[in-house]
């Protein structure tokens, strides 16, 4: 018995419109069409937004190999590829439908040309054309359009090179659209492509120069590498797969309080500090995905957490295994093998835990460089009924004012209780998290006259009073939170004037 078939290609209008909804963002879609400049060994890119109201293009030039026409026909070509063949180990893309989809998502019209050997072809994509004849095939229109061809200037006398143009640019100049709007979208991308492409940017043997509208891209670390204040970094972790090598290293980033302003800035990422946590996943050091836990976690998933936003993940995989962690067509989400999901929970539980530490290290302080523990102004109390917060009485500066209050001792423990009582947990966690930055503690900010003032009472208690040597009253302080961060200011203490 023979099977009947019938031939059902899809209508080229219709499907190119629809693929135009696959969710890419402008920087996005660029990462992807710098993807195939990397591919074709350029050692630069240059991206330019050129301004002109409704009629505003973007240029994408390299100094790649370039194409020949069947190679150009080959790559305007929707799945020319299968994204099942095998890649060279170099290769960035998957599905063949990067350069197609990415572009035709942000304009109406896409024009390539390119030069190889000398030779220069050139073809385009047209959407509006093809709208005016519905049942049109898949036309591609050789050439640019009328008047569009003074903007392929700057690959002419080149012998090699690609240059994708982007035109009637709907999906980015909508209505009410500005030439400000327009630079803020360059300062997204900037930020987006300083941090996909931060490892082939970066060192003295990067593999690649982006500039836009001719101002270089400096690359984005979210690893922040070689900061001397970063308290732990590990060492890669490699585990063989059916697929390859996947290996991991794991970060916990500098509080705070060790960065200065314009580190916190600058190391927050494009999407901020709480977003940016977790793995960042890598093929052939292009970054795929940018924080999140991908999927783990115990009982349920992990949030993104600010008591984890130090903790980040760089998670290398090779471009084999795109099939077995669901590499989707914009390289933008990642789903770990099921094989994998205990090991990578284990390193992300060991990571999210150092740095919850390290976040709440204020509340918790480090010892001292002699291991000497620190004397906390406040302990927690884990009881039956939940966590009680308690003002620690043995704290130099509580004891002090309990053992000289005599008759007042009662009153001053009431006083004492009623601060534990009405500590406000909830608005400081709230504040938080809506600010995005822990409370300022530990006389942060605070001048250092201020400090001395506090320091120098209690030190002539302990000389006075208690009877402590000068060194054993310094010792004292130097492991007293939040003193111990003042080590300067305990060593000018017993100096001539207090003498």
């Amino acid at each position: 018995m023979t099977t009947k078939t019938r031939k059902a290609p899809p209508r080229a209008t219709a499907m190119l419109e629809s693929l135009r909804g696959l969710g890419y963002s402008t920087a996005a879609a660029l990462a992807d069409i710098v993807d195939n400049s990397i591919s074709a060994g350029a050692s630069e890119v240059r991206i330019e937004f050129q301004w002109d109201g409704p009629d505003s293009r973007v240029l994408v030039l390299d100094d790649g190999r370039g194409m020949s026409d069947p190679e150009l026909e080959g790559a305007m070509r929707l799945g020319d590829k299968n994204p099942l063949a095998a890649r060279e180990t170099h290769d960035l893309g998957r599905f063949g439908m990067g350069l197609k989809t990415a572009s035709l998502s942000q304009c109406r019209r896409l024009t390539v040309t390119s030069a190889k050997r000398g030779e220069r072809s050139c073809l385009r994509w047209d959407l509006d054309e093809l709208a005016a004849d519905p049942q049109s095939d898949w036309l591609l229109f050789e050439g640019p359009a009328e008047g569009s061809g003074r903007h392929l200037a700057s690959l002419e006398g080149k012998a090699a090179g690609t240059l994708v143009l982007w035109e009637k640019l709907d999906r980015i100049v909508t209505a009410g659209y500005t030439v400000d709007d327009y630079l803020a979208m360059t300062v997204i991308v900037e930020a987006h492509l300083a941090m996909v492409f931060h490892r082939l940017l970066q060192g003295p043997r990067a593999r690649i120069k982006l500039l836009i509208n001719n101002r270089p891209i400096e690359p984005w670390d979210p690893f922040m590498s070689g900061h001397p204040a970063k308290p732990w970094t590990s060492p890669p972790a490699p585990t063989r797969t059916a697929s390859g090598l996947v290996v991991a290293q794991c970060h916990v980033l500098p509080h705070h309080d060790k960065l200065t302003k314009d580190e916190f800035k600058k190391n927050e990422g494009p999407a901020g500090w709480t977003a940016q946590q977790g793995f960042y996943v890598y093929r052939n050091e292009r970054l795929l995905v940018a924080g999140g836990w991908l999927g783990l976690g115990n009982a349920k998933a992990w949030n993104r957490e600010e008591a984890h936003r130090l903790a980040r993940i760089q998670l290398d995989i090779p471009n084999t295994a795109d099939a077995d962690w669901k590499i989707d067509v914009r390289k933008s989400t990642a789903r770990p093998p099921v094989a994998l999901r205990p090991w990578l929970t284990r390193l992300a539980e060991d990571t999210r835990e150092r740095a919850r530490r390290v976040f709440a290290y204020r509340g918790t302080p480090m010892p001292t460089q002699r291991n000497t523990p620190i004397e906390q102004a406040w302990r927690v109390d884990r009881l039956k009924d939940g966590i009680r917060y308690r003002i620690e009485q043995t704290h130099p500066a509580v004891a002090a004012v309990l053992d000289s209050a005599g008759d007042l001792a009662p009153l001053v423990k009431a006083m004492l209780r009623v601060i534990e009582e009405s500590v406000p947990v909830q608005r400081i966690w709230l504040d938080t998290a809506e600010n995005k930055d822990t409370a300022q503690t530990g006389f942060s900010g605070e001048p250092p006259e201020a400090v001395a003032t506090v320091l120098g009472t209690l030190f002539a208690d302990m000389i006075g009073r208690r009877g402590m040597s000068v060194d054993a009253a310094k010792r004292a302080l130097l492991s007293t939170e939040p003193f111990q961060n003042y080590p300067g200011l305990i060593a000018g203490l017993g100096g001539p004037a207090a003498a």
